[in-house]
């Protein structure tokens, strides 16, 4: 019964958090919000029902090879049995979202041929390149599909956690036990499940540590890896307790006294340029600066997550209003971004704010073919290598000329002279 109350209160209060995220995203409704702001409960019934099955399952299994008569250590509680029975059902939810994910992106795949064509007008076509393109295209959108991947996992964990909690304390049996006397497809499905399932939890442990071994070796498992650690060790441990230490407690306050104190010291201006995970960084440290300080810095994010995660998923820190008033309290915001990074992309900021920070997305590869500059077929960068794009050192010199501007402001203006943007877009920050 401990087993089971245990998961009882898990899901109450998983619904009990659904309901007043709920209530606050009614009363400040954003449109990109992950799940409609149901975001967070979602993510904690995953974790809750990960975190009761694999340790459950472990220690079934290590009990199982201590005690291999059977006759000295109780059996695993009946509703561990019930709750490794819906993995396999779980499965086929999740191989069927992915087969529907699959054959959207190869839709889109096939849709993205034309415009990379468009995108290198004049070169003769490479069918193969041109596919190879597309297909990353397509490949980088499933990072905005993840929220509906996890909605409907976690919805169908609720609802069969919930049949598998119900199951076991009004049978007190096994599955298999339990559809005993019924018809001969609903009792062989039932010791199907539980059979399955009860291995898979053991080949899942497997993976588990498998993944982490890999992540040594393979740097394409590490960099993932790294994008969720990332993510995870930003936030404070009062947000999650058990997680490890968080290196923002540290690297924020840090680069916030260097950006302080240098401006304070010389009176200079700045331009703080930052990838990937290190925007949030620069994002979050320049909140902390006082407003007359803020005014003296520059923003030149590439290949930045602040929107397309953080603000998706964390929209009372990174949402449109809090990355607006940044926009507005800096000297001057540009971003970069491309169509073939899964992470990055625009901020997308209301109003004639998103075209003054964002610029258009970046060619990927370079050249489409070969050229004199480009003898050998560019590769595609994807998420890294932004410095390599001549696009990131004209953003770079318009906002040291913003900063350094060669001609004084106007007497009735602190503002500085307008610098055009490289792009052929808004002039103005």
């Amino acid at each position: 019964m401990t087993f089971g109350g245990i998961a009882l209160v898990q899901g109450l209060l998983v619904i009990a958090l659904a309901v007043v995220a709920h209530g606050l995203h009614r009363a400040l409704p954003d449109a990109r919000a992950a799940i409609r702001g149901l975001g967070g409960p979602a993510v904690a019934m995953l974790a809750c029902a990960l975190g009761g099955v694999m340790s459950g399952g472990v220690s079934q299994r290590v009990s199982d090879w201590l005690d291999g008569t059977g006759t000295s250590i109780d059996g695993p509680p009946v509703l561990l049995t019930w709750q490794a029975s819906v993995i396999p059902p779980l499965l086929v939810v999740v191989l069927l979202l992915c087969a529907a994910l699959a054959r959207h992106t190869w839709r889109l795949a096939r849709a993205e041929r034309d415009a990379v064509e468009g995108d290198h007008p004049g070169e003769a076509g490479d069918p193969q390149r041109t596919r190879r393109i597309a297909l990353t295209r397509a490949l980088a959108t499933l990072t905005d599909r993840a929220p509906l991947l996890v909605a409907i996992t976690s919805a169908a964990t609720l609802l069969l956690g919930a049949g598998a909690l119900v199951g076991a304390l009004t049978t007190d049996q096994v599955p298999g036990d339990a559809a005993r006397g019924t018809y001969a497809v609903v009792h062989g499905a039932a010791q199907t499940a539980q059979a399955l399932g009860s291995w898979l939890i053991g080949l899942g442990f497997i993976l588990f540590v498998t993944w982490g071994r890999r992540a040594y070796k393979d740097a394409s498992a590490r960099r993932t890896i790294g994008i969720l650690w990332d993510v995870g060790t930003f936030w404070p441990r009062a947000a999650h307790p058990f997680a490890p230490p968080c290196y923002a407690e540290r690297a924020v306050p840090d680069l916030t006294w260097r950006m302080a104190t240098w401006t304070r010291a010389t009176g200079g201006r700045l331009v703080i340029s930052g990838h990937s995970q290190g925007s949030v960084l620069a994002a979050a440290a320049a909140w902390q600066l006082e407003p007359s300080a803020r005014k003296r810095v520059a923003l030149l994010t590439y290949g930045s997550p602040l929107e397309r995660l953080y603000g998706r998923w964390f929209p009372a820190h990174f949402g449109p209003d809090e990355l607006g008033s940044l926009h507005e309290e800096v000297d001057c915001w540009r971003n970069l971004y491309r169509r073939t990074d899964p992470i990055g992309g625009p901020m997308r900021l209301p109003g004639d704010s998103g075209p003054a920070v964002d610029r258009a997305p970046l060619k990927d590869p370079l050249t489409y073919g070969r050229t004199e500059l480009h003898p050998l077929p560019a590769p595609l960068l994807g998420h890294s290598d932004y410095q390599a794009d001549p696009a990131f050192a004209e953003e770079r010199q318009r906002l040291l000329a913003r900063l350094r501007p060669e001609v004084p402001a106007p007497r009735h203006t602190d503002r500085p002279p307008s610098v055009p943007a490289a792009d052929g877009g808004p002039e103005d920050c």
